[in-house]
């Protein structure tokens, strides 16, 4: 759940950056650096160690916000099976999360979200919560002063149309019917990331039948006018947005006189697609948001509860439920207590990305290589390779499969960047069936290799997924619906295959000249997946050391002396999520134990050990561990969508400052074992 220790530490309003001016925290006595180092390392190893799981696996909770929480309530409300025990434990947790002028934000010490603060108010009535109760109503009326429901987002006004809160007609059009655009038509299902190709699917279904459950209750406080919930429309915008808003006109009009026999096979035809892409828990891909989708679109197509698929789907949402029996003061605006279980819903798991990079970073940090837990965790993850074709073999048929996914079951779904740690990781254990981890090894490197894009980088889950296209459309309002290359998921390509023996290929010293073409004239890299620029920084100069840059290359020195620049006073480094859409905030946020690991990796990286912003880094981490020989981190250091979806991964508190703190301590990497 959201740590509170320290929240407050270096907050800053939403429209102005943290300033660089940190309270110094206490030093320790005067021993040798390394010294204090070691002992910090040893508690947060042992912490570490303490979190395996039996069977091998870590997984710390994948914390996001609370639009999650709102829509397992809705859905349940549609399904006609939400009971009282889960809606209050999830209000709880919704109203904890308010803010105290009554807004939800979508990050920790975030602003307010238009949408977000919607779909909370939502659930919050559905919980029994009435408009005149003073957090409800400091919520509609900032909602109000944002635009009310018209101005949220589009996914948030098609869960509102489920219950008749919004009009369908005032939606963009979603035929099923394009799911038989071929793979060379512009807009095929294929143009889309793979996160939004699940959801886009089950939509066009939902799209096509439009159902309306009867509403629990009214919404008109959250309309500026109640006469008039959808306001006027504007006229039709130049270039690619009026081109598509024309598109929109025509698919709303074709909605009218398509030929009917066409629409009920697409229709059947998604569903089967949809079925055919559940995964052996039963959920999609391993995320919450294509399951519940899913789910609804199933239910419209008659696949009755008890379903095996239906039942399946259900019971791995319910698996994306994290339960903490602990009492609650309420929300912000909210004056009586409440006490009791509090339910966070996880946008996904993230069982496989932590159980590599806790090895990595238990490895570097001197755990001998053969030691049971790491040996316990190199099976689990070799149990978990995926040895048969996805949906990236729609597009890149000729890779025989080998990678591993993000979750605990997402086989249609490998992506690059953990079948990269994966390999980093597995090369650092000393397992006692080697050739078993050298065969995996081979079939993950093989797979990268033909899944590199034509530019010679990797995006995370397809190659060549680079249409401009899908970002256009009006439904395509939030977040990022293609997976382009990115240079954070390329660096660990590259450092994997450098592991493998693969520093002189051609293919490599291509991305590695992609990579330094990346480069941003402050010397920093962008951060696809982590925030952002100290992530970016942190991924790419470990890479290109292992390709054989020397540290005084003028790209590595560029990217040093940047680090140096935006280090904190205390000694950390931090970066809030703002630095996506405000340059002003780049490498400006509070001290983090996962941004400073990363911060501290690639100066490692570039031979930067004795330098004062690495003595300054390693003091801030052990002068911030807490007792058990974790960090505290309710910042936000994830990303799913660059500003649109954060993500706090409550592992990366742990991971990255071992990892560090072991390099500092033992060099950068032991020799690999395999290969």
């Amino acid at each position: 759940m959201t740590s509170t220790a320290g929240s407050s530490t270096g907050s800053a309003s939403p429209d102005q950056p943290v300033r660089r001016t940190r309270v110094r925290t206490r030093r320790g006595p005067a021993d040798d650096p390394a010294e204090r180092a070691a002992r910090t390392t040893d508690r947060a190893v042992q912490n570490l160690l303490a979190r395996q799981d039996a069977a091998g696996w870590w997984k710390g909770d994948l914390q996001t916000n609370v639009t999650m929480d709102a829509e397992d309530l809705l859905l349940r409300e549609f399904l006609g099976i939400r009971d009282q025990h889960t809606t209050e434990a999830a209000a709880r947790f919704i109203r904890a999360e308010q803010r105290t002028d009554g807004t939800w934000g979508t990050f920790h010490g975030g602003p307010g979200d238009l949408s977000a603060s919607v779909e909370a108010y939502v659930a919050l009535r559905l919980a029994g919560d009435q408009p005149g109760d003073t957090h409800m109503s400091a919520a509609a009326e900032w909602i109000r002063d944002q635009g009310g429901i018209a101005g949220s987002r589009v996914f948030t006004r098609i869960w509102l149309a489920l219950f008749g809160w919004w009009p369908w007609e005032e939606l963009p059009e979603l035929p099923p019917e394009m799911i038989y655009l071929p793979r060379w038509f512009p807009l095929n299902i294929y143009d889309f990331g793979c996160w939004a190709r699940q959801t886009i699917v089950p939509l066009t279904v939902v799209s096509a039948h439009r159902p309306r459950r009867p509403a629990p209750c009214s919404l008109d406080e959250l309309h500026r006018d109640p006469a008039r919930p959808v306001p006027p429309r504007h006229r039709l915008a130049g270039g690619w947005d009026g081109v598509f808003q024309r598109l929109d006109t025509v698919l709303h009009a074709y909605r009218k006189v398509g030929v009917r026999r066409l629409r009920r096979a697409a229709v059947r035809d998604a569903a089967r697609w949809i079925i055919e892409r559940q995964e052996n828990d039963g959920s999609w891909g391993g995320i919450q948001p294509p399951a519940v989708y899913s789910v609804i679109a199933l239910r419209l197509l008659g696949y009755d509860l008890n379903h095996p698929v239906m039942r399946a789907a259900l019971e791995s949402l319910d698996r994306f439920a994290v339960w903490r029996e602990h009492a609650s003061t309420g929300g912000a605006s909210r004056g009586e207590s409440s006490s009791g279980p509090v339910r966070m819903v996880e946008a996904c798991q993230s069982p496989v990305w932590d159980t590599c990079l806790a090895t990595v970073a238990l490895a570097d940090a001197g755990l001998p290589a053969d030691h049971p837990a790491l040996v316990r965790a190199a099976d689990w993850m070799l149990d978990q390779e995926i040895a048969r074709p996805g949906d990236w073999s729609v597009r890149k048929g000729a890779p025989r499969p080998g990678g591993w996914a993000f979750e605990f079951e997402n086989d249609n779904y490998p992506d690059i960047d953990d079948t990269a740690e994966v390999v980093l990781a597995l090369r650092r254990v000393d397992h006692p069936e080697p050739r078993r981890v050298d065969a995996a090894v081979q079939r993950a490197v093989r797979w990268c290799l033909g899944m590199r894009s034509k530019n010679g980088a990797w995006g995370a889950f397809d190659a060549d997924n680079t249409s401009p296209l899908p970002n256009k459309l009006p439904f395509c309002d939030f977040g990022e619906v293609i997976d382009p290359p990115s240079a954070d998921v390329t660096a660990h390509a590259v450092e994997m295959l450098c592991a493998v023996g693969g520093r002189a290929d051609p293919r490599v010293r291509r991305a590695v000249t992609w990579l330094l073409s990346e480069q941003e004239e402050n010397g920093a890299w962008f951060g696809r997946w982590g925030v952002n620029y100290l992530y970016g920084t942190g991924s790419v100069l470990p890479a290109l050391v292992s390709a054989g840059l020397p540290g005084d290359h003028p790209a590595i020195r560029r990217a040093v002396n940047w680090l140096e620049s935006v280090q904190n006073e205390d000694g950390g480094w931090g970066e809030d999520l703002r630095s996506y859409p405000d340059p002003n905030w780049i490498a400006r946020g509070v001290s983090t134990a996962s941004q400073t690991g990363w911060a501290l990796l690639a100066l490692l990286a570039a031979g930067e050990r004795d330098a004062k912003s690495v003595e300054g880094g390693i003091g801030w981490l052990g002068h911030t561990q807490l007792d058990d020989g974790s960090w505290d981190e309710p910042w936000f250091t994830g990303t799913g969508f660059p500003w649109d979806f954060s993500i706090n991964y409550h592992l990366y508190r742990m991971v990255f400052p071992v990892t560090a703190l072991g390099r500092y301590l033992h060099g950068t990497g032991p020799v690999p074992r395999h290969g």
